[in-house]
């Protein structure tokens, strides 16, 4: 009798091995993934202001009356540290 046959002609299905690919990649540990709470917080908080500040400035409500660029500056400092956090938020 052949290798998976039965009697009455039947044949049973083999089990499929399954292949490895040879690389191994460990599992990330759990306190790697989690990001403090402060984390967007201190993101919100920097988009926030920084929008809040170039408007204030071509409002005029800054110190100094007029659209000051230092104003400009600071908002899009305070706008590109927020985007640097939320690439930091796990």
């Amino acid at each position: 009798m052949a290798k998976g046959t039965k009697r009455g002609g039947r044949t049973t299905p083999k089990k499929q091995a399954v292949t490895a690919t040879g690389r191994y990649t460990p599992p990330t540990p759990r306190s790697k993934k989690v990001s403090p709470k402060w984390v967007p917080v201190i993101m919100f908080a920097c988009l926030g202001l920084g929008v809040v500040i170039i408007l204030a400035n071509y409002v005029g409500l800054m110190p100094g009356g007029d659209a000051n660029n230092w104003y400009l500056l600071i908002g899009l400092a305070l706008i590109t540290a927020g985007f640097l956090t939320a690439t930091q938020y796990r």
